[in-house]
Parts: structure tokens; C-alpha cells; sequence
């Protein structure tokens, strides 16, 4: 067998361990990609999902306009200068 020279084992050795590698990378990105079906399926959006009772912050930006604008409309209601 003149064909197996320490060239051919080492092209060998690498392409199996690229292969190897690379199958251990699918079956992580195909369960990855499971997961995340799962928690969008059941509601969640990922790990920075919003609690149920708390507004999500633009919500609480706006909120917080409505609540400048109505402090600014009694102030004038009331005759105050601002």
C-alpha cells in the first residue's frame, strides 16, 4: 500500500475531525433553533422578555409625556405661570 504516506494520514485526520466538528456545530444550531421555535410557541420572546406586569419602556416614556402635559394643563387651569 504505497498510497499511505504520512501526508494522506494527516489529510485524513483533519478531514475527519472537520467532519466530526462540523456535525456536533449542526445538531447545536438545529437544537438552538428548536428552542426558540418552543419559546416563541409558548409566548416567551427570548431572554429579555417583558414580565406580565411591567410596561414595556416606550410605554413608559410615553406614560410619562402624558403625565407632563397633564401637570403642565392644571398648571394652566390654575393660573399658574410655568
Amino acid at each position: 500500500m504505497a498510497f499511505i504516506t504520512p501526508d494522506f494520514t494527516a489529510a485524513a485526520i483533519a478531514l475527519t475531525a472537520l467532519s466530526i466538528v462540523s456535525l456536533v456545530a449542526l445538531r447545536g444550531w438545529r437544537d438552538w433553533i428548536q428552542l426558540k421555535r418552543e419559546e416563541l410557541a409558548a409566548g416567551h420572546h427570548g431572554p429579555l422578555a417583558q414580565e406580565p406586569g411591567v410596561p414595556h419602556a416606550g410605554s413608559r416614556i410615553e406614560i410619562a409625556d402624558l403625565k407632563e402635559r397633564l401637570r403642565k394643563l392644571e398648571a394652566i387651569a390654575a393660573g399658574v405661570d410655568l
